[in-house]
């Protein structure tokens, strides 16, 4: 409440001081605060965790998804006898060039994140 009281917004006391006094400024009340969080002593700490192969495979398949796969469809219609050779046409090279890492990408973070949850 606007002058320190503790209560609800529309003047009743609240239910834990139903007349208001037992602490008028209301630092009990700020005291008493919920964690948002629960503190599982079964997970490191941030600075203890490694990062490990999942984390390193997942960095080199975004440099493959963010780097080499635009890298790729800039050099598409200089490569006209190979995407023929695969059987492709232009417009299939230019979505599936793209999809292929982007699918693996997705699929390598949920691996890498299941297997952190279990490690």
């Amino acid at each position: 409440m606007a002058d320190g009281r503790e209560g609800y917004a529309d003047g009743r006391p609240s239910p834990s001081d139903p007349d208001g006094l037992d602490d008028p400024g209301g630092r009990a009340a700020r005291a008493r605060t919920t964690r948002a969080y629960v503190d599982d002593g079964d997970l490191p700490a941030p600075d203890e965790a490694e990062f490990g192969l999942r984390g390193w495979l997942l960095v080199g398949m975004i440099l493959v998804a963010f780097v080499v796969a635009p890298a790729l469809v800039l050099y598409i219609p200089y490569s006209g006898p190979l995407i023929s050779a695969l059987g492709l046409t232009f417009r299939d090279a230019y979505l599936t060039i793209p999809l292929v890492p982007a699918l693996l990408l997705g699929a390598l973070a949920v691996w890498a994140a299941v297997g952190s949850r279990r490690a």
